[in-house]
């Protein structure tokens, strides 16, 4: 593919269900805690009734003796989308920055990541220790005091490592995305974000796999004239001003 040079893309991926063919986080509680009340907390975060930090507390409070190697073993049966690599090699070639934002565990995507040879790559998560009777802890070092919806708050990273002469791309997947995805200028999207988007008329495009996203991107960056999403634009102007 053609160099492009013209252009500066700064892409933010999501982790579970998007560069994960599984939602690991999800599944982590679904193996290695009470499935049935996992489940009910899902619920719960998903109709809005909690917050994410809320929900992460609850659902690491299922966990009553963790067991690591067996996770790690459980880990071995993750498997990612393989064309993420193809992404990856595509920035590096172009020198646009990629970011794995998620409202996920870094436990588990760093293991993931370093697994598949990919720990170079900016990680924002939250994080999980374990006490000495191996209870789940989570923290959350990026959340937003303004907005407590999102543990860590993606909105915040995009903000923070992009400016105005950038094309900011999103990809993601799911509920965690829906807010991010609004600051920036292209949206790619699949499952419950694709839904999101439709319902409220926000543009963006399709994928199955990322390399869907490069095509596109490689079109996007061909066109003489690349105009940002204008919404996304009035958002991000609407919180430079509160700051």
């Amino acid at each position: 593919m053609r160099k492009l040079i013209d252009k500066n893309f700064k892409i933010f991926v999501d982790f579970d269900g998007t560069i994960t063919k599984t939602d690991v986080g999800e599944a982590l509680f679904l193996v290695f805690g009470d499935a049935d009340e996992s489940r009910r907390i899902i619920e719960r975060w998903i109709n809005k009734e909690i917050t994410s930090i809320e929900s992460w507390q609850l659902l690491c409070n299922t966990v009553k003796e963790f067991d690591e190697n067996e996770f790690d073993k459980f880990l071995t049966t993750i498997e990612i989308d393989n064309s993420f690599h193809d992404l990856v090699k595509y920035c590096k070639e172009n020198k646009y920055d990629i970011y794995v934002l998620s409202d996920g565990l870094d436990y588990y995507i760093k293991k993931i990541l370093k697994r598949e040879g990919l720990s170079e790559i900016k990680v924002f998560s939250n994080h999980l220790e374990f006490s000495e009777k191996m209870e789940l802890i989570p923290s959350f070092p990026y959340t937003d005091e303004e907005c407590k919806r999102c543990a860590n708050c993606k909105r915040n990273h995009i903000l923070d490592n992009s400016d105005d002469d950038d094309f900011t791309i999103y990809i993601g997947d799911g509920y965690s995305d829906t807010c991010a995805a609004q600051f920036t200028d292209f949206i790619f999207a699949k499952s419950s974000l694709l839904k999101f988007c439709e319902i409220n008329r926000i543009s963006f495009f399709p994928f199955d796999s990322f390399s869907d996203v490069i095509n596109r991107i490689e079109s996007l960056g061909n066109k003489k004239r690349l105009k940002k999403r204008h919404q996304a634009e009035l958002k991000r102007r609407e919180v430079y001003l509160q700051g």
